[in-house]
């Protein structure tokens, strides 16, 4: 057996749906058949790629990094061809980009800007997913980066379709004269007597996720502040005002120490979310390669999160060269 187009199409799309019954109804296969096929991809790569549940399957840490690559591989694929010589790129025309706090924004803008020069991107920034979607659904948007969390995939209508970007752990950000701050990793539950600044309802399992990580730590938060404005949170953090649960690529100012939550109780799933009818496949494509790549890069400048990597992925495959495998699509 040799890999094909065909087959690096099924594991995006197991990958995408997060369930090889679903996959196999999208790709028009049997369940048997496809899980077949992926048996003997499996087989051929020498390493599982999905962890299997009674919830779907995830992605392992290799499954992550071959998922990337067929991406990569399957986006120069579908261009060959597309561009008729004397036409217009397949990613020209205008882009209506809907974003939450994410520090992917200017990076993935630039990254457009360079490839996708006929591209005329506008932006929106809107804090809640939930509110994201709607804009979706009702057509005044394009497309949208935004979040969902483990166990609460992201709800929508057929009309919109979405792909995920990076899974990440939720790691906690601390006063630097914390009693915990000399702490590789925080339990969670060390910080019940803590004062909690959590973000408001972004419409998609946040707070709720927090909430129920905290129940299951043994504890419920007594004394909580609604507020997501980082700037202002990371002050009042730096002034020994409370704790708060943060993305692992945000960039901690003085006063304040990113660390990770022990056991990985929290965690969190970047997406591009498109409507259908108004984005085509190579838009799609390009939007989904560039915020891959950007979230990537921002990670592996996350010297907290390169800790935690060096825990939980060991450098067996590193698919830059660095010594050190980042999650990846899943």
């Amino acid at each position: 057996m040799e890999l094909e187009l065909r087959h690096l199409r099924a594991l995006c799309a197991i990958a995408d749906s997060g369930s090889v019954g679903r996959a196999a109804a999208a790709l028009g296969f049997t369940q048997p058949a496809l899980s077949t096929q992926l048996r003997r991809i499996e087989l051929l790569l020498g390493e599982g790629l999905f962890v299997r549940s009674s919830a779907g399957v995830e992605l392992t840490a290799y499954g992550a990094e071959v998922v990337s690559q067929a991406r990569e591989i399957l986006t120069r694929a579908d261009a060959l061809g597309r561009r008729r010589s004397g036409g217009p790129p397949a990613t020209a025309g205008a882009l209506r980009l809907g974003v939450t706090n994410t520090p992917v924004t200017p990076a993935l803008l630039d990254a457009l800007r360079a490839a996708c020069p006929h591209l005329t991107v506008s932006v929106s920034s809107v804090y809640a997913t939930g509110e994201l979607l709607e804009l979706l659904e009702a057509g005044r948007l394009d497309a949208a980066l935004g979040v969902d969390y483990p166990g609460l995939p992201v709800r929508h209508s057929s009309a919109l379709a979405h792909r995920a970007i990076n899974t990440v752990p939720i790691f906690v950000a601390i006063h630097a004269g914390h009693p915990l701050a000399h702490r590789v990793e925080v339990p969670l539950e060390e910080l019940a007597e803590d004062t909690w600044f959590v973000a408001s309802d972004d419409g998609v399992g946040w707070p709720g996720a927090f909430y129920e990580a905290c129940r299951a730590a043994g504890f419920t938060p007594a004394v909580t502040h609604e507020f997501h404005v980082l700037d202002q949170l990371q002050s009042m953090i730096a002034k020994g005002l409370g704790v708060t649960a943060v993305q692992p690529t945000v960039c901690p100012v003085d006063g304040v120490l990113v660390k990770p939550l022990a056991g990985d109780p929290l965690g969190q799933r970047h997406l591009l979310v498109w409507h259908r009818e108004l984005v085509d496949g190579p838009v799609v494509e390009a939007l989904h390669h560039h915020a891959v790549r950007t979230h990537r890069n921002l990670l592996a400048r996350a010297p907290h999160l390169q800790k935690w990597l060096s825990r939980a992925y060991p450098p067996a495959r590193p698919p830059d060269g660095s010594g050190t495998a980042l999650p990846g699509p899943g």
